[in-house]
């Protein structure tokens, strides 16, 4: 891939900033104002604005570029051979990615678009099919469901205590036991209560008005 002319790199790199800035900002308190995103990523309010014309777009962004790293994640851990290596990879790369913290602190702070929800569906699609692969391979235990999967996501994205180092021990730790806990050797009893259908995590998305 060629690298972009001067001007545009500086602006791919500007971007890229602001894009790093606003998801730390918002991560810490969804309902900070624009101006908090121009500090962090130091640059000029007009300039934050002239690049996304109101807070809802800047979120959507955001979003969008998650979904995106989810994407990429599942694409790449469909082509493992093996089904278990496959969807033990995929969930430990998406961990690593907090791709899941934006959906813990952003679902329903904003309007989502047509788009955003089409590439959600595409997103859980991929991973629904690296689900059923390893639960037909008898990798996983048959009393999970594919909507078991974000919730457990949002539970390890949950963990954030002190620095960025501290915090990604801490999940690498309960990730490993929850990639224990979900092989057939550990279902010693059937899963209590009923799994989230998909409608029930779609949901959470839509916006209070």
């Amino acid at each position: 891939m060629p690298a972009l002319p001067g001007r545009k790199a500086e602006a791919a790199r500007n971007d890229q900033a602001i894009l790093d800035a606003a998801r730390d900002v918002f991560l810490r308190d969804p309902a900070a104002p624009m101006s908090a995103v121009a500090e962090a990523a130091h640059v000029g309010i007009g300039a934050l604005y002239r690049r996304y014309a109101s807070k809802e777009e800047l979120l959507r962004t955001l979003c969008g570029d998650g979904l995106r790293r989810f994407v990429a994640i599942a694409e790449r851990s469909a082509t493992v051979a093996d089904p278990w290596v496959a969807f033990a990879g995929f969930v430990t790369e998406i961990v690593e990615a907090d791709v899941h913290s934006l959906t813990v602190h952003l679902a329903g702070t904003f309007t989502t678009t047509a788009e955003l929800g089409a590439l959600a569906g595409h997103a859980a699609a991929l991973g629904d099919d690296l689900f059923a692969r390893a639960q037909a391979a008898g990798a996983l235990r048959p009393d999970l469901r594919p909507t078991d999967v974000p919730m457990l996501f949002e539970q390890l994205a949950a963990i954030r205590f002190g620095d960025d180092e501290r915090t990604a021990t801490l999940r690498r730790r309960y990730l490993s036991l929850l990639l224990d806990a979900l092989r057939p050797a550990a279902a010693t009893a059937p899963l209590p209560g009923v799994p989230l259908n998909p409608d029930d995590l779609r949901a959470r998305w839509r916006r209070d008005e």
